[in-house]
């Protein structure tokens, strides 16, 4: 019988909302049949959340590595010697070394087949920066240290809606040179090859957002619509890929357009993210997509403001949670379905052999749209 899939989770900065999101998420009677939860943080830190919040009947169990996790209880590896002294809400030195901390030591795990998938709580980016980790925020780290050479992409969705970027965390003024003719493309292909292998939709429908108002208005708002956008959009379509665009963002997300298509390429991060956190919620979820590994976040920051009051809404992290282990159950059906293609036999009757053609494709079909994961749109 194989082992509960073991969900990683990093207490991302200590004097956030992270300890509360997490502990709220994992609230419940029977949680841990349905999954192993591996905290990568401090056991002293966990038990005095987990007291504020009243859960009295939550059980927590230190362990020493996420090989010794145990099944049926909530785990909490220590990823420093000596826990940091906690202050609920401020920037401390201690707070982002521990976040760092934590995050390599899950990341060793993930490589190690420890744990099965990542969800990361949110870090402070500015307090994070040092010798060990100089990126702008934790796509460009999972990239670095867990791409193999394969190209990152941040996805935002939820049920309904799946938001790619071209650009992520980029000031924006540099937003119009990093659009280009290769990273639009990577985009599209990054996020149709996405759409089919971790969301499980056999043929999707793929929109792509203009970078300037109105699309460029023809050239009077700015060419790159025109020479860059729209040619790599053609490129795509004659690919196979099901492309439209380039669409205004204002009028495609206004009018619901949006709702008609499997997923969507935004130009940069707030063109794409805006829309979606207000249409998203707290149902929304961040995903690092192209990687070899799954990882997903909460789509909120830190919340300092409300930290350790309390106060903090738990559902995205939920959602984090429970879309780590979909994303990684389809993307084990697909694996499998691509792997090992049934074989094509020749025959020497022309009849028989149309016959056996058209059986074989039939069952090629049903084993790449797998009833419980299929969903094309």
């Amino acid at each position: 019988m194989l082992r509960p899939i073991r969900v990683g989770i990093t207490h991302g900065d200590m004097n956030g909302i992270g300890y509360e999101v997490i502990l709220k998420a994992l609230e419940g009677e029977g949680i841990t049949e349905l999954f192993t939860p591996v905290i990568f943080g401090f056991y002293s830190v966990g038990e005095k959340c987990r007291k504020q919040l009243s859960l009295e009947d939550m059980r927590l169990s230190r362990v020493g590595s996420a090989a010794a996790a145990k099944e049926g209880q909530i785990n909490i590896v220590e990823v420093a010697p000596e826990t940091p002294e906690l202050s609920p809400g401020n920037i401390t030195p201690e707070a982002g070394k521990a976040a760092v901390a934590a995050l390599e030591a899950a990341v060793c795990a993930l490589k190690n087949g420890e744990i099965d998938v990542l969800v990361t709580a949110p870090i402070c980016k500015e307090n994070v920066q040092g010798e060990s980790f100089h990126f702008p925020g934790h796509t460009e780290y999972l990239e670095n240290v867990l791409g193999e050479g394969a190209k990152a992409r941040m996805i935002l969705f939820d049920d309904e809606l799946r938001v790619a970027l071209v650009s992520t965390h980029l000031p924006i003024s540099e937003v119009a040179g990093a659009v280009t003719k290769e990273s639009v493309g990577e985009a599209i292909i990054s996020l149709n090859h996405s759409l089919r292998r971790d969301f499980g939709i056999v043929r999707p429908r793929i929109a792509v957002l203009s970078l300037n108002p109105h699309a460029g208005d023809g050239g009077l708002l700015g060419k790159e619509e025109q020479e860059i956008i729209t040619p790599v959009i053609k490129e795509r379509r004659d690919e196979g890929i099901t492309i439209f665009g380039p669409f205004p963002a204002d009028g495609f997300f206004a009018s619901g357009d949006y709702r008609k298509f499997d997923g969507i390429v935004a130009m940069y991060h707030d063109q794409g993210l805006a829309p979606f956190k207000t249409l998203a919620g707290e149902r929304g979820v961040n995903f690092t997509a192209g990687l070899p590994f799954i990882r997903t976040s909460p789509d909120h920051g830190t919340a300092f403001s409300i930290a350790w009051k309390g106060l903090a809404d738990p559902t995205s992290m939920r959602e984090a949670i429970y879309k780590a282990i979909d994303l990684y159950r389809r993307r084990a059906v697909f694996d499998e379905a691509s792997a090992n293609p049934l074989k094509k036999y020749s025959t020497d009757k022309p009849d028989k052999g149309e016959r056996q053609e058209r059986v074989i494709k039939k069952e090629q079909k049903q084993q790449s749209e797998p009833e419980t994961t299929q969903k094309e749109q």
